[in-house]
């Protein structure tokens, strides 16, 4: 199954353009700034210029947690200055793509803003290892192991996606 949705979002992501792109998670103070810097760099570093930001559902204006900011930075990555934004219209309006952390938050957009699921992808559809679930687990609150597992799914769910919207 998997393996299925992975070859079906990436037929579509490469075939669309993507000149900005929206990474939401449920607080927008760990998976989303960590995805959205992480891209961010990895498109830059191919010379490419994407406008990418980031926001979640709940609480405006809160730092990341002192384990992720501490993570990001020893993978190259600095979050210190982030603070969280809630999802608008306007967000999603600005954005040729949307990433989300799962199922449910790609049918709360669909919901509550009328985006059109061609403009959504949940992120862990493109891990490029076997998975258990598509859904990218939400660190907050759990110990510095399960940030490090989460960091580095991200890090290869990105690095696909930037793969498919920054070809080398």
């Amino acid at each position: 199954m998997h393996r299925t949705r992975r070859q079906a979002a990436e037929r579509r992501l490469q075939g669309q353009v993507v000149g900005s792109v929206l990474v939401l998670c449920h607080g927008n103070v760990c998976r989303s700034p960590y995805a959205a810097a992480r891209l961010a760099q990895f498109v830059a570093a191919r010379g490419r210029v994407l406008q990418v930001d980031s926001a979640g559902f709940i609480g405006p204006d809160r730092q990341s947690p002192p384990e992720l900011i501490e993570l990001a930075q020893r993978r190259g990555l600095d979050l210190a200055g982030h603070r969280s934004k809630v999802l608008t219209s306007a967000l999603t309006a600005a954005a040729d793509l949307i990433v989300v952390m799962n199922v449910l938050q790609a049918h709360e957009i669909r919901r509550l803003l009328g985006v059109s699921a061609a403009r959504i992808l949940v992120l862990g559809d493109l891990d490029p290892d076997p998975i258990d679930t598509r859904e990218i687990q939400d660190p907050w609150g759990q110990p510095l192991e399960v940030y490090e597992r989460v960091m580095t799914r991200l890090d290869r769910c990105v690095r696909r996606l930037g793969d498919l919207i920054s070809p080398a």
